[in-house]
């Protein structure tokens, strides 16, 4: 199994924390391969080489993968199916079925992994310059990077850039891209907002 992290920070010997709960029983995951599991999401291989299937025991994993008025575009994950609520997870929250597109782990020194770089250094730097404003510097962060002349700032860049802080600032969400691992890509290299988001 190759354990992609899936965001929402580290702990303290610096590895990914994952969800502890077993993936729970439904017929549509009988028999699937699990190939990543992060803090708050588990993804199996639907097995056809083009989906998964990707169990949200976030808010902010569901909200964005399906409120009506969540970010879509190039650098946007692709949602075929919510196959709705199998459960509750440990956390208390409920676990939603996602059936989406296969996206891959970035490859090193590759376009997307540059910018994706460049991305997770911009915000970080936001962050500490924002950082009087507690919980809130991560959007005040993300906001600046939707402004200005950046290194990444092409216009399909920067549009998803704005509806991301723009959904973020909405659903009150904290944003999540200090790691270019909360970033991954499609077979042509495209890269994609996979799981930017996470609840306070």
């Amino acid at each position: 199994m190759v354990n992609f992290n899936f965001g929402f920070g580290t702990v303290a010997n610096g590895a990914a924390p994952v969800l502890p709960d077993p993936v729970p029983a439904h017929p549509l995951l009988d028999g699937k391969e699990e190939i990543g599991r992060g803090q708050y999401s588990v993804v199996l291989d639907k097995g056809d080489g083009e989906r998964v299937y990707k169990v949200v025991s976030s808010p902010a994993d569901y909200w964005l993968h399906t409120a009506t008025d969540r970010p879509q575009g190039k650098h946007f994950p692709i949602v075929y199916a919510d196959h709705g609520d199998i459960g509750q997870a440990q956390s208390g929250y409920r676990f939603c079925l996602l059936e989406m597109e296969r996206l891959y782990p970035l490859t090193p020194e590759s376009q997307a992994a540059i910018v994706a770089a460049q991305l997770s250094k911009a915000y970080w730097e936001g962050c500490r310059r924002w950082s009087q404003l507690g919980a809130r510097m991560g959007r005040m962060a993300m906001y600046h990077l939707t402004q200005g002349d950046q290194p990444f700032g092409d216009v399909p860049m920067q549009s998803a850039l704005r509806a991301l802080s723009e959904f973020i600032e909405e659903y009150q969400l904290l944003p999540d891209i200090l790691k270019a691992d909360n970033l991954m890509v499609r077979k042509d290299g495209t890269l994609v907002f996979s799981d930017p988001v996470f609840v306070s």
